[in-house]
């Protein structure tokens, strides 16, 4: 069994700080680097791409929202597919960039908070990121939620793609996360969050709430980095794998 471990960093902006990205970078294999518009600038994007080249961590551009105020995380709506498109394609060259001055390849692209929740129930969207990501480099990997129009997009298009559950997270009925106004569909602890995902590796399935078995292979498990817990979670659901057998690799390297 081999499995990828990826986080969202680079979520400072400025002299702010987000999360403790240097500890993280010593457990996940591969990182999603804020690109500008949620969070990040110039500055962080060339030192995480850096940082992760040091640790041999594999990174992706993680465009989200034009919403620094909000973190990337409220729907804004009423832009057009096309603007979407545009949108991303930004991003993703702003952060091959700083990646390319800082020495390190960008592999991957995964979307953002709101943006990217849109986009998994939204095919019109979710081909837009696609269409972004295909343009700018064909092999560029989409990282994307199994059984979702983020998959479906992916496969449409041709794109490379890698599947990825959330460690901290339950599932309803239909591929999607269930919603955080529901009570426990985030789990807060390490261990339990470690024997979720083990799970969902060995059972080549994720378990819905309601009991529903969805057949899925487990490519890449996110472990959220702006967590006061994030590090402790990352390392136990690290350490919990490997005990198991799993061999923990960036995707963009199978």
């Amino acid at each position: 069994m081999k499995v990828d471990l990826n986080s969202d960093l680079g979520e400072g902006f400025g002299p702010w700080r987000m999360g403790d990205d240097n500890a993280m970078l010593d457990i996940v294999t591969t990182a999603n680097v804020a690109c500008g518009f949620h969070a990040g600038d110039p500055v962080i994007m060339h030192a995480t791409a850096a940082q992760a080249k040091a640790r041999n961590v594999a990174i992706g551009a993680h465009p989200g929202f034009n919403d620094l105020w909000g973190f990337g995380r409220r729907a804004i709506k009423g832009d057009s597919a096309a603007d979407i498109e545009k949108m991303v394609a930004y991003q993703i060259g702003a952060f091959q960039a700083m990646a390319t001055l800082a020495g390190h390849k960008v592999t991957h692209v995964k979307s953002h908070g709101a943006l990217a929740n849109m986009a998994a129930e939204d095919d019109d969207l979710a081909l837009a990121i696609g269409r972004a990501i295909k343009a700018i480099d064909k092999d560029l990997i989409y990282l994307v939620m199994p059984g979702m129009a983020t998959e479906r997009a992916a496969r449409k298009l041709g794109l490379p793609f890698a599947l990825e559950v959330y460690a901290d997270r339950t599932y309803d009925d239909t591929f999607n996360l269930t919603s955080r106004s529901v009570p426990g569909s985030v789990i807060h602890d390490p261990e339990e969050a470690a024997a979720h995902v083990l799970r969902m590796i060995e059972d080549r399935a994720i378990r819905s709430v309601k009991g529903k078995r969805l057949d899925c292979t487990v490519e890449s498990i996110c472990v959220h980095g702006d967590t006061p817990s994030a590090v402790a979670m990352a390392k136990v659901i690290r350490e919990r794998l490997e005990a198991a057998g799993v061999t923990i690799a960036a995707f963009a390297n199978k």
